[in-house]
């Protein structure tokens, strides 16, 4: 009876197990159902684009709004780098939600090469924005500490214009000869700009930062500038380096191609992580007005 009873406590406790990975089994087959559901059905492509294109509408906003106060605030300076970053902000994300607005009829798009422009261009743009931000900080870091900063505009305007007549190339190249390969090459290059970006918010946040925390404790507005400079220095390393990865998966793995219709909740994802949660959180963390008068670094940009 002992041995009949440990057998059956045995063949209770397997069947057991069998129904938990059953449970769990059915419970993934429900998910993947459900997300192939939403991939597959035009309904729901169109209700997750428009709600990225909302984001994007309210974004854009936001930074205009923020914008118009910095140049009623500060109009006798011209167009500053902080005007600059917050106009390149509505322009990127108001085009984006424009593109997200008609994604449908963009896919649909000949010759397949204007595709590629309308859905890489605010790419670019915001490479662009963002590089902005790390020349300003550049600028401060180097002025902090009485070095000459007259290669620092003309090595940013270098880099985009790189970055631009190389894309530009490949997509002539791609128009051309609309082969797989040119599609790898163009994400891997701009995989490798997204990773060029992280790395120079490391590079010049990181010494900005360390530079503050130098300071004296007494120093007026210190801490305030310290959390401003790690916070959107840790979001910005962060939302460029996902980029760079997701690039890299894109490049070659269909399942993560973002230029396709059947993949709405891959691009909600990653376009929520890379562009429209980091512009929403440096936008609230850089809402302060500049002061009216005696600030050096709201310099005219020339």
């Amino acid at each position: 009876m002992r041995i009949g009873g440990v057998e059956i406590m045995q063949y209770a406790s397997e069947m057991m197990m069998t129904s938990s990975w059953a449970v769990e089994a059915l419970n993934l087959k429900e998910a993947s159902s459900w997300w192939s559901h939403v991939n597959e059905s035009p309904i729901w492509q169109d209700r997750i684009f428009h709600a990225l294109a909302v984001l994007y509408g309210i974004v854009s906003i936001v930074a205009v709004i923020q914008l118009v106060r910095i140049q009623l605030r500060v109009p006798e300076y011209g167009w500053t780098t902080q005007k600059v970053f917050h106009f390149l902000n509505f322009v990127v994300n108001g085009v984006r939600a424009v593109v997200f607005v008609f994604r449908r009829d963009v896919q649909f798009m000949h010759p397949e090469i204007l595709q590629h422009i309308l859905l890489d261009i605010p790419s670019l743009a915001f490479f662009t924005t963002y590089a902005l931000l790390v020349l300003f900080w550049a600028e401060i870091y180097y002025q902090a500490r009485a070095v000459s900063t007259d290669g620092l505009r003309p090595g940013f305007f270098t880099i985009n214009a790189v970055v631009y007549v190389v894309q530009i190339a490949l997509w002539l190249v791609l128009w051309w000869k609309p082969v797989r390969v040119m599609v790898i090459l163009s994400k891997m290059f701009f995989a490798g700009a997204s990773l060029f970006a992280a790395l120079g918010f490391l590079l010049y946040g990181g010494r900005l930062f360390l530079m503050l925390q130098r300071f004296p404790v007494e120093s007026k507005g210190r801490r305030k500038k310290l959390q401003e400079v790690g916070y959107v220095t840790t979001i910005c390393f962060t939302c460029f380096l996902i980029r760079c990865i997701m690039m890299c998966f894109a490049a070659f793995d269909e399942g993560a191609n973002l230029d396709v219709l059947d993949h709405p909740i891959l691009n909600f994802i990653y376009y929520l992580l890379v562009e429209i949660l980091p512009s929403s959180l440096v936008l609230f963390i850089l809402r302060k007005l500049p002061p009216k008068r005696g600030i050096t670094q709201y310099h005219q940009i020339r």
